[in-house]
């Protein structure tokens, strides 16, 4: 019902007497999706398109490794795993979903024009705010995760004498770890994709490349862009079934 209200909240404040496309918008669509039969294959440009696939590549798998480090201290620290119950364990796990929301509440691309205007057009501005916003995101799953593990060997671990450090360890952690990293390969695609969007800013990569072509309306150029980005992502949805199964025999 709220979804609904919603919607139709949305279409009664949109301007109905105004066209839909602006004068020779149809003309432009047709250039734009006529080219994806028509990309750019000259060896030139697919040695440029090769080099900013890579720099994004290389954006992605830094921003998203190093989230993994800010996320999964804190997904631990948030799900309070380490302690049974007490004051330290509430403290704990309050202040360390409140960085987490913090983290994953600001978008990536907001934290690229702060980190931009903080250090330059440098790969690092790309790679922190890639790192933030995911860090955030994967700590509060990472959370989720150890706490749903089957309560069962948690039981007969601490019937033997293991510590919750040792149950985490010995517990959690590889039950929880399949989840973990999917959810992580997950989070790497949607890295490879960010880090495409962030070069608009100016941050040489795929997205940079594809702002350049659009504005020369080199559409041909736009398609080649993207059909390398298609291309890194299947790769890496392949890749991550692959590590999942052999993790999962």
């Amino acid at each position: 019902m709220i979804l609904a209200a919603a919607v139709g909240a949305s279409l009664l404040s949109v301007d109905w007497s105004r066209g839909l496309l602006h004068t020779g918008g149809v003309s432009s669509a047709v250039r734009i999706f006529g080219s994806i039969f028509t990309p750019e294959l000259s060896p030139g440009f697919l040695r440029l398109a090769l080099e900013a696939t890579w720099k994004t590549l290389t954006f992605a798998i830094a921003g998203v490794t190093l989230a993994v480090g800010i996320g999964f201290p804190l997904g631990i620290a948030a799900s309070g795993v380490l302690f049974r119950k007490g004051r330290m364990r509430a403290l704990t796990v309050v202040l360390a979903r409140f960085v987490l929301a913090f983290l994953r509440s600001i978008h990536e691309l907001v934290w690229a024009w702060l980190f931009v205007l903080a250090i330059g057009l440098s790969p690092m501005a790309a790679i922190l705010a890639l790192a933030l916003p995911y860090g955030g995101i994967l700590g509060r799953l990472y959370a989720d995760f150890l706490n749903d593990v089957p309560q069962h060997p948690l039981r007969a671990l601490r019937t033997s004498g293991a510590s919750e450090f040792e149950v985490l360890a010995y517990g959690r952690i590889p039950m929880a770890l399949p989840d973990m990293l999917s959810y992580t390969f997950y989070r790497f695609e949607c890295g490879v994709r960010s880090a495409a969007i962030l070069s608009f800013v100016g941050i040489q990569g795929l997205g940079y490349q594809i702002q350049l072509s659009l504005d020369d309306l080199y559409y041909d150029q736009v398609w080649t862009l993207m059909f390398f980005l298609v291309v890194v992502i299947v790769v890496i949805d392949v890749w991550s079934s692959f590590v999942r199964r052999d993790l999962t025999r």
